[in-house]
């Protein structure tokens, strides 16, 4: 896996050298965009109206339109200085614990991996982190932007995860008002004990994307030239009595659980990876 930043930690007066690798990839699907008649992917170019010709990349540079039709042209070293010495730092400013951060505010998720002189000092942080419990709120200046950040302990690392800044969450006040109506009793019991009948510790391995897997199976099948038959969607009925709606759900998720959900979930993979392969050997 290649590192996509190095830089350092600062902590205290203390600097750790460290690398950021991705934790994460997005697994959706890749379609290109095909002109019908003939089934040929369209390039799309970048042109200026004004000139009307095609731009090369040497001759694009980035701007700020602070009025309509007013730019300010920056280069990439201006961009660059506006971090100032933040620059290639990791900088932590205090620690915090997790379950004070909402889960809205998290984004992408990075691996820190020490750097040369720096596996000491990074193994003392992260001990010293995974003893207090505590995580690290920090900043890092990464594709044109000073990103707020969390530090933590992940397994036998640190791991990072940039995080919005607060004027970037909408506030839950512009949504339309929801009305409250008056739940019985009978309707509260029953939903409480639904969540009970449903409740399972996470386990990433039961994330399933069954999208994906149905695409890759349509996909396989059109490469083998067979047809496909499209099911229709389900039906579902219209919530006239909550209370009967509620019973008859944890009715269904009691026989479902004497069934064994797991199980029936692995089953439900077995063939997928096939079926990837097949798809992405003819891309």
């Amino acid at each position: 896996m290649r590192s996509m930043w190095k830089g350092s930690i600062a902590f205290g007066l203390v600097s750790i050298p460290v690398a950021l690798f991705s934790a994460t990839t997005s697994r959706t699907l890749s379609f290109r965009t095909l002109h019908i008649p003939c089934h040929t992917p369209l390039q799309y170019r970048k042109t200026c109206p004004h000139c009307e010709k095609e731009v090369p990349p040497e001759e694009i540079t980035r701007g700020y339109e602070y009025e309509k039709g007013h730019f300010v042209v920056l280069s990439d070293e201006e961009i660059k200085a506006a971090a100032g010495e933040k620059e290639k730092l990791i900088e932590i400013d205090y620690f915090a614990n997790m379950e004070e951060i909402d889960p809205i505010f998290f984004q992408k998720a990075y691996y820190l991996a020490p750097e040369g002189p720096g596996r000491k000092p990074y193994t003392l942080l992260h001990r010293a982190m995974a003893d207090s419990g505590r995580i690290a709120l920090a900043s890092i200046a990464m594709h044109t932007k000073m990103w707020p950040a969390v530090v933590r302990v992940y397994g036998d690392i640190l791991a990072l995860s940039t995080i919005y800044y607060p004027d970037e969450v909408h506030s839950v006040t512009e949504l339309p008002s929801v009305p409250q109506p008056e739940l019985s009793e009978s309707e509260i019991v029953m939903a409480r004990e639904l969540i009970e009948h449903l409740a399972a510790p996470f386990t990433p391995d039961k994330l399933h994307d069954q999208f994906r897997e149905n695409m890759l199976g349509i996909i396989e099948a059109r490469i083998q030239g067979q047809e496909v038959s499209i099911a229709p969607s389900p039906q579902r009925e219209n919530v006239v009595d909550l209370l009967s709606a509620l019973q008859a759900s944890v009715d269904a998720a009691r026989e479902d659980k004497g069934k064994g959900r797991g199980s029936k979930r692995k089953g439900a993979r077995s063939g997928s990876g096939k079926k990837e392969k097949v798809a992405q050997g003819k891309k």
